[in-house]
């Protein structure tokens, strides 16, 4: 994809806007297909061979690149890549490739609790591994399971990991945690 980096907020018409999106759209493109011409880059578990009437057919993928995009609580956009296909530094280095997925996640917070969402199609609830540290959390499937996925993500300070609960339906994990209470303070008089 080169060291050109895209930016919604620099569009400044609508017209403008529209190219950079096709731009993109070209980069990606391009990336892919310099991803598969050498196979040999391919992660096994990547590539497919089987027979049919026709002949020997290959199939490499699945090949995911995405990328969200968000505002944050200081008024700076966050762009968060996500897939197994990452894009390497300078316009004559190949795409990164690799047979695990890292999902596309999401971390929102309320007034009193924190929830990470993380989109993990393909696996059962029983592959999947999760682990909380002070200020991430890391989730992953087994070795043997379906779809790889893998991703930490970070945490806000304010999250108790103490109190995390899970849930998985329809291929969307959920991990919620309550929110540390505020320490209590209390007045101390100047002598």
């Amino acid at each position: 994809m080169g060291s050109r980096r895209w930016s919604p907020w620099g569009a400044s018409t609508t017209g403008s806007m529209f190219r950079e999106f096709e731009d993109m759209r070209r980069d990606i493109e391009r990336m892919f297909e310099e991803t598969i011409q050498d196979i040999g880059r391919v992660p096994k578990e990547l590539v497919r061979e089987y027979e049919t009437p026709s002949g020997k057919v290959r199939e490499v993928g699945p090949l995911v690149y995405g990328y969200t995009a968000t505002i944050g609580p200081d008024g700076k956009p966050k762009i968060r890549e996500f897939g197994n296909v990452r894009p390497s530094l300078g316009a004559a280095a190949t795409p990164m490739l690799s047979s695990e997925l890292e999902p596309l996640a999401d971390v929102i917070t309320s007034d009193k609790e924190v929830k990470v969402t993380i989109d993990m199609p393909g696996v059962s609830k029983q592959d999947i591994k999760i682990s909380a540290y002070d200020s991430t959390v890391e989730v992953s499937t087994v070795e043997n399971a379906k779809r790889r996925y893998y991703k930490v993500v970070e945490l806000p300070p304010e999250t108790d990991i103490e109190t995390a609960k899970s849930t998985f339906t329809n291929g969307i994990l959920e991990i919620t945690f309550n929110k540390k209470a505020k320490p209590k303070g209390r007045e101390i008089k100047v002598e």
